[in-house]
């Protein structure tokens, strides 16, 4: 039989409930890299489709801050506080703890946390924008040639709708 510890962690325990209704406390925790946080953001959703107000924003430079007692405290409190009837969180790192557009220019990457450039999401919709200018790009190209060679395309046009392959 294998014994399950207990966490003692009152938001963590909430967080696990699932949602129970509003108003929901988010709790982001962001880092140099992927496996040490070193700011945790706190925020409160009062209602359906309303923007999260920034409660607090918690530093710490030598402990991880998912497990810091003093922070966790702190996370609870504004549960407390608040009276959040669920919480959404999570135990991975969200992204670089420096915000753009504040500590460095926005559409560029973090100076400091070189570790994220190759998560960033802006790069990465760039990325998949292109991907998909190009094979548009591709599609069209092989349209063109189905008007020279129509013979090799014959077979394509009967099966579907002539647009792109699924898949």
């Amino acid at each position: 039989m294998r014994i399950r510890k207990k966490t003692q962690d009152p938001v963590w325990k909430k967080s696990k409930r699932g949602f129970r209704g509003y108003p929901v406390l988010t709790v982001g925790y962001y880092g140099p890299d992927d496996t040490r946080a070193t700011k945790v953001a706190v925020g409160l959703v009062r209602e359906e489709n309303g923007d999260a107000e920034v409660l607090e924003r918690m530093f710490t430079t030598g402990s991880d801050a998912r497990y810091d007692l003093s922070i966790r405290k702190r996370v609870a409190a504004h549960m407390e506080e608040q009276a959040a009837a669920s919480v959404a969180m999570t135990h991975a790192i969200l992204g670089c703890p420096h915000e753009e557009g504040i500590d460095y220019a926005e559409g560029t990457s973090c100076p400091e946390c070189p570790a994220w450039d190759r998560v960033n999401p802006l790069a990465s919709a760039r990325a998949e924008s292109l991907a998909e200018a190009f094979m548009r790009r591709l599609y069209l190209a092989d349209e063109g040639d189905e008007e020279a060679d129509s013979d090799d395309c014959a077979g394509a046009k009967e099966d579907g709708d002539g647009g792109p392959p699924a898949g």
